[in-house]
C-alpha cells in the first residue's frame, strides 16, 4: 500500500525558497497539491513563479516581509495553512574568531527570521488549524567545533519549535522541526569551503554520517512535506532528525 502526501487546497509559505532545500520544498509541496508563496532575499526566487507559486523578494528578518508573505497567501490563494521556516545562513567559526557583527547577523537571519514569520503567520494558522515546520540542524542538538554562532541559532530554533508546540497545540496548530545533517547544496558546499559547483565532500563529513553520504535536497523536502501534512497529525514539538544517523552515535 502506498501512502501519498495530500495537501490539496492548502497554501504554504516557504522562506529561503531560492536555495537547494527551499526549491525542493516548493516542488514537494506543489506535487502534494499545495499553493506556495516562495520567499527569498535572492531575486532568483522569481524563477519559481508559475502555476500555484508566487514569489516574494525580501529579507527574512524584516517584519514587513513576513507580513507581506502572509498577505500574499491570503490575497492570491485565500488563506494560509502551512509555514516552512527554511531560510538561514551559516558561519564556520569558533567563538574566539567570531565578531559581534557576525554573531548578530546570524541571529538575525536564523532566529529573528523564524520569530517574525511565526508571529505574522500564527493568527492565520490558528484560523486554519495549520502547521509550522522549522528547519533546524544536527548542529542544533549536538555541539560542533567551529560553529559557535550557528549551533546557537539552530538550538534556538529547536527550542522555539518546542515552545510554540506547547503554547499553540491546544488551539489546533502543530509545530515541528526537521534536523538535517549535511546536504548536497551550494549552501553546504560554501560552508565547507568548496568552490561553487564543486561537490567532493570531505571524508570527515561522510564519516560523521553512518549512511556514508550526504542528503539530497529532495530527501529533506520530503520530510518537511510529511510534517506539513495530515500524515503527521499526532506529531507536535518533534525534532525529526534527517541526518544520516549522525546523532545516533
Amino acid at each position: 500500500m502506498s501512502i501519498e502526501i495530500d495537501l490539496e487546497g492548502r497554501t504554504a509559505i516557504v522562506t529561503g525558497a531560492a536555495g537547494g532545500v527551499g526549491r525542493a520544498t516548493v516542488a514537494a509541496l506543489r506535487d502534494a497539491g499545495a499553493s506556495v508563496v516562495a520567499e527569498d532575499i535572492d531575486p532568483a526566487v522569481r524563477e519559481l513563479e508559475g502555476d500555484g507559486v508566487v514569489a516574494v523578494v525580501g529579507d527574512v528578518a524584516d517584519t514587513d516581509v513576513a507580513e507581506q508573505a502572509v498577505a500574499t497567501a491570503h490575497g492570491r490563494f485565500g488563506g494560509l495553512d502551512v509555514l516552512v521556516n527554511n531560510a538561514a545562513n551559516f558561519l564556520l567559526k569558533g567563538i574566539l574568531d567570531t565578531t559581534d557583527d557576525e554573531w548578530d547577523g546570524l541571529m538575525r537571519s536564523n532566529v529573528r527570521g523564524v520569530f517574525v514569520h511565526a508571529r505574522a503567520a500564527l493568527p492565520s494558522l490558528l484560523d486554519s488549524r495549520g502547521t509550522m515546520v522549522n528547519v533546524a540542524s544536527v548542529s542544533g542538538v549536538v555541539g560542533t567545533a567551529r560553529q559557535a554562532a550557528y549551533c546557537t541559532t539552530k538550538g534556538a530554533v529547536v527550542q522555539l519549535t518546542r515552545q510554540l508546540a506547547v503554547e499553540f497545540g491546544p488551539r489546533g496548530v502543530r509545530v515541528n522541526a526537521v534536523g538535517p545533517g549535511a546536504i548536497d547544496t551550494e549552501f553546504v558546499a560554501r560552508s565547507l569551503g568548496l568552490e561553487p559547483g564543486d561537490r567532493p565532500v570531505p571524508p570527515e563529513v561522510l564519516e560523521s554520517h553512518p549512511l556514508g553520504r550526504v542528503a539530497t535536497p529532495a530527501e529533506i523536502a520530503d520530510v518537511i512535506a510529511f510534517l506539513a501534512s495530515p500524515l503527521s497529525g499526532f506529531m507536535t514539538g518533534s525534532i525529526v532528525m534527517a541526518d544520516g544517523g549522525a546523532t545516533a552515535r
